[in-house]
């Protein structure tokens, strides 16, 4: 075991170890690209902390009936997924709360639905971002949604399609307001000020049209 840079480096047999796997299935797990590649020094292959990480998610997912193929492909897609800070952009959101995830945390949040697709659907949509060995979301009321609508049975890929087409109406409503207050010689400091209006006439529309649809979908029971 070595520090470098302040980081904590091991050799293959001593993160095996904290693993708790053995030599053999590590070089397994290496030869599947399960883990990213070692720091090579010399003929000696130093190991850190993100792989540790690694190892232990896929002890993890193991353990919750997730195959080696998928943990592949989850892999591969958290690897290809937006750091924490190209999720966050601008800045940190200002009225919600991001969450972290460890993958495993994940996949029971969303009862055995957290496939590859899902997670590449969540990372297109700008839900989900990682950091090291940890995923972030971008909302904690998104969050309790989502697993809430699955737990009644939907399917979190439906869920997350239906958060396709919600982002753009949101997008568009969002354009208007600022339109709407920006092109009276506004301040963007004024657009701040206002937003919880804009947030009361959606709110207020939108509890009106499903007041609608109920009474639609009650007339058209037999």
């Amino acid at each position: 075991m070595a520090e470098k840079a302040g980081r904590r480096e091991y050799r293959m047999e001593e993160l095996a170890k904290e693993a708790g796997i053995t030599v053999r299935t590590l070089r397994f797990y290496r030869e599947r690209k399960l883990i990213p590649p070692p720091r090579r020094e010399g003929r000696i292959a130093w190991y850190d902390e993100t792989h540790l990480a690694r190892l232990r998610t896929i002890s993890g997912l193991l353990e919750r009936g997730h195959t080696l193929s998928g943990i592949a492909e989850l892999a591969e897609a958290f690897d290809h997924g937006r750091n924490v800070g190209e999720l966050l952009g601008l800045g940190a959101p200002t009225e919600e709360t991001p969450v972290r995830l460890s993958p495993e945390e994940l996949a029971d949040v969303f009862a055995g639905q957290a496939t590859p697709e899902n997670l590449a659907a969540a990372l297109d949509l700008g839900y989900l971002g990682t950091d090291g060995g940890e995923i972030v979301h971008i909302s904690r009321r998104l969050l309790d949604v989502s697993a809430a609508l699955v737990r009644e049975g939907i399917p979190l890929a439906d869920v997350l399609a239906a958060a396709g087409r919600v982002r753009v109406h949101t997008e568009a409503l969002a354009a208007l307001f600022t339109d709407l207050v920006l092109k009276r010689d506004r301040t963007p400091e004024d657009l701040r000020r206002l937003r919880p209006l804009a947030k009361s006439v959606v709110e207020a529309e939108l509890s009106m049209a499903l007041d609608r649809r109920l009474s639609a979908a009650r007339d058209e029971r037999p």
